[in-house]
């Protein structure tokens, strides 16, 4: 029987500029037993795919943690986003043959809508931003043998985006912000349950936000049948329609080859959606200062921007939580 193993990650759930983003990832693996766990992709995969930057500097694609894998914006020998789109920008290309060549054409890939705010709605940048495209190339073609040869299939990659005004109208609706992520949540898990179909068994992990412990609530109304078999501070398990399983829990990404990519492919569209923000408010407010919009630097942004952006906008891009 073929497994489905997905995985669920968002990025951008503490700022207060810029998308929230939430990604999926499913994998197919082929010649999996009812009743055994999810396999170790990490380790099926190796050596193609590798977890660190120090790993991947000795061979390797790396898929893991986002926010190690994200250098810091004041790097100057290497790109901030190099080692997180060679993971996103191979494992696409390995499904579809070929890499997107700009931020518009991952973003169409990934189904990623920023909305209509004109910050977001600048000309096309080319990718890759910090490796040779032939390298990603032989990267893709290297990781798409070992998935061949290991059973294993990308099926799906996804992020979901909440704009600032879509955020806002969320958090409105919902009155809180983990019910926003939890919004997403509840649409990967229809994705991903539709890429099982009739035939496969679908295993999901996803990223527990905020200490909660119960999502029954949430998987009821995508699944017919929800049974708890553990919601402690440590996980919620739960079998869902007497033969697909969920799991949430804290740090989610070490463990799950699917939710790291997630992870990464969230990272990687928020933090190109926001050098697309930067590059809109720095044509209006020379010397601009970029942000990456988290509140304490968003405020000192507001600051400098004030006299420049007019109350209409500044209401349309803050979050409200």
């Amino acid at each position: 029987m073929d497994l489905l193993y997905a995985g669920i990650d968002e990025a951008g759930y503490g700022p207060m500029l810029g998308p929230l983003c939430v990604g999926l990832s499913v994998f197919r693996v082929r010649g999996w037993s009812p009743g055994d766990p999810a396999p170790d992709l990490w380790e099926r995969l190796a050596p193609s795919l590798v977890r660190t930057p120090r790993e991947a500097a000795r061979g390797g694609v790396p898929v893991g943690d986002s926010k190690r894998l994200k250098l810091a914006n004041s790097s100057v020998t290497r790109h901030p986003l190099t080692h997180l789109e060679r993971g996103v920008l191979a494992l696409l290309g390995a499904r579809d043959g070929g890499i997107p060549a700009t931020d518009a054409d991952l973003f169409h890939s990934l189904g990623a809508a920023l909305g209509d705010g004109p910050w977001y709605a600048g000309d096309a940048r080319g990718l890759p931003c910090g490796s040779p495209a032939d390298l990603l190339r032989i990267d893709a073609a290297g990781v798409r043998a070992a998935m061949h040869k290991a059973g294993v299939e990308l099926v799906d990659l996804r992020v979901m985006v909440f704009d600032e005004p879509g955020f806002n109208r969320m958090l409105s609706e919902r009155r809180s912000k983990a019910a926003v992520v939890e919004a997403g949540l509840e649409h990967h898990l229809r994705g991903a349950l539709g890429a099982a179909g009739d035939g496969g068994c679908l295993r999901v992990v996803a990223d527990r936000q905020s200490g909660r412990t119960r999502y029954g609530h949430v998987l009821g109304r995508v699944f017919g049948s929800v049974e708890a078999e553990e919601e402690s501070a440590r996980a919620s398990r739960y079998k869902v329609d007497g033969r697909h399983g969920v799991i949430l829990h804290s740090e989610a990404e070490d463990a799950h080859l699917p939710v790291a990519l997630a992870s990464m492919a969230a990272k990687l569209v928020r933090e190109l959606a926001m050098a697309r923000f930067n590059r809109y408010w720095s044509a209006r407010v020379p010397e601009l200062k970029p942000t990456a919009g988290y509140v304490q630097d968003a405020r000192r942004w507001l600051g400098d921007v004030q006299g420049v952006i007019t109350a209409p906008e500044r209401e349309r891009l803050v979050r409200k939580a």
